[in-house]
């Protein structure tokens, strides 16, 4: 059983890496995107989804579930989004309605992966690592198609996470899990709709730039408070195992 389940989640990864070349491929044709920004293009989308792909091969046990399949969608919307907007950051321009469509497709399909691993009882750490990781990817995709819209100090919002992991390597405290709290939900979603607000055609600069810093500005803050709150806790597991070493 566990063999099939293995290549059930290998046939997974499969069909998502060959449904971004397919797409990717056919989007960035259709936009006439050059021969030097194709490659870079379906590079940087087959990043997206290789990063997705690398999380549920190196799952013990490898299997990958209904809300799984519904967010490995999500990482090819997000990878066809970054092969879009490279031709977008090499030529200065902002990239359009299909970055626009395709992130708020996968920004609304955020609602959607934990429903259906409510409904079919397969919530677990994995496929919640892999939504937190697709999520984080949108964000940064959004921010870099943003750059020729809002300017390079948008890429703040998206590299915050991958800043955030990269301090836990170095502090492991901030690696524990914290209490779920709506707020953080409400936060971490408000980035990517401010990053299409700013993206849409049509919508005042003024508008975009304003949801972007608000966006900028919550997630700094979030992040703030988690910090505080994991070394908070830090502080008062090492008092505790103190006294416990003094008593003993």
């Amino acid at each position: 059983m566990q063999v099939l389940l293995g290549r059930r989640a290998l046939v997974d990864v499969a069909v998502a890496m060959a449904g971004f070349l397919v797409s990717g491929t056919w989007l960035l044709t259709a936009t006439g995107a050059g021969a030097p920004h194709f490659l870079a293009a379906i590079g940087a989308g087959v990043a997206v989804v290789g990063h997705a792909a690398a999380s549920i091969v190196c799952r013990r046990p490898r299997l990958t579930t209904a809300a799984d399949r519904v967010t490995l969608t999500r990482a090819v919307l997000v990878a066809c989004c970054a092969a879009a907007t490279v031709p977008a950051l090499f030529s200065g321009t902002g990239p359009g309605m299909p970055v626009v469509v395709l992130g708020a497709v996968a920004f609304l399909l955020d609602a959607v992966d934990g429903a259906v691993a409510r409904r079919f009882a397969c919530v677990s750490p994995a496929g919640a690592r892999l939504d937190v990781q697709t999520d984080a990817a949108l964000v940064l995709v959004l921010s870099c198609a943003a750059i020729p819209v809002v300017g390079p100090w948008v890429l703040a919002i998206g590299l915050m996470w991958y800043a955030f992991v990269a301090a836990g390597w170095i502090r492991p405290e901030l690696k524990r899990m914290l209490p779920v709290k709506r707020l953080r939900k409400v936060i971490g979603a408000f980035q990517p709709f401010a990053l299409l607000v700013a993206l849409t055609p049509g919508v005042p600069g003024g508008i975009g730039v304003s949801s972007v810093v608000l966006a900028l500005v919550t997630l700094g803050a979030s992040f703030g408070r988690d910090i505080v709150e994991l070394e908070r806790g830090h502080r008062k597991l090492t008092g505790r195992r103190s006294r416990t070493e003094l008593v003993n």
